[in-house]
């Protein structure tokens, strides 16, 4: 599989794609999240797993997300994640609220390729009150004694993006211990990852990494991107720059501020470059 450029990526998701992401402790593609604001990406509909953070965040901020699906919205030690409180209060995006195991649960049924899977410890809670699309039945094994459980139905993203440290040249992306992204790859209708850098053999031929690599079956495209996932950590390649999220935070407390922000970390040619 021969890399392409971020850009070249970022082009590939048409305006309204259901774009599922993963949070700032687990793969996140900065670099293709500032992509997508560069290209006035539109009508997207993102998919927190579970929980959502800055990349969100950042493409809420640039308008162009219509709704959010996740369990939370956040930018952890830095606080509330303040474009997206921002659009919620001004009714500017559509929030479908869910738990972590209910993310989680309704991808494995995509990835597993069934309607639904069944999940506990929703009943009674105000989030399916919400979520009409979730459904309570009898468990059909009780007998008569009545066993209520939720159905939650599969959930298909048409994009999975993350980020990772290692792709071969087969387009063998190796996650770690991340196995999360591999649940979204294989739930996904594409998925589009960036890397730090390249592999020089097979990474499926490695015993020490072939537990933790996705096969190049489920990558749709791929792309090398230095630190793309900055300011976030990366696994043991490098630490979260706080400050820079922290800066971030304050920033974009405002629309002129996370404009002002935009247009110096995503929107300049060096940021670009």
């Amino acid at each position: 599989m021969k890399p392409e450029a971020v850009e070249a990526l970022a082009a590939r998701i048409p305006d309204g794609a259901r774009v599922a992401l993963p949070p700032d402790n687990s793969l996140p593609s900065l670099a293709l999240a500032k992509a997508l604001i560069r290209k006035g990406a539109r009508g997207l509909r993102l998919i927190g797993v579970p929980v959502s953070g800055l990349a969100t965040d950042m493409l809420i901020g640039a308008g162009c997300v219509v709704e959010v699906e996740t369990s939370a919205v956040s930018l952890g030690e830095a606080g509330f994640a303040p474009r997206f409180s921002a659009a919620l209060k001004e009714g500017r995006i559509t929030v479908r609220d869910a738990t972590c195991p209910a993310m989680h649960t309704m991808l494995q049924a995509a990835e597993k390729g069934v309607p639904f899977m069944p999940l506990r410890g929703l009943i009674g809670s105000d989030i399916l009150r919400n979520r009409p699309d979730w459904k309570v039945i009898d468990n059909p094994f009780a007998g008569h004694d009545g066993d209520p459980i939720v159905l939650l139905p599969a959930l298909q993203p048409d994009f999975a993006l993350f980020h990772a440290v290692l792709a071969d040249r087969e387009g063998n992306v190796w996650v770690g211990r991340r196995r999360e992204c591999a649940t979204l790859a294989h739930a996904s209708r594409h998925a589009l990852v960036t890397v730090e850098r390249l592999h020089p053999g097979n990474l499926l031929e490695d015993e020490r990494l072939a537990p933790g690599t996705i096969n190049a079956t489920y990558i749709t495209a791929l792309a090398v991107a230095e630190r793309g996932a900055h300011p976030v950590a990366l696994l043991d390649e490098y630490g979260a720059d706080n400050g820079h999220v922290a800066a971030y935070a304050r920033a974009a407390r405002t629309a002129e501020g996370f404009q002002a922000w935009l247009a110096e970390h995503v929107l300049a040619p060096e940021a670009v470059a």
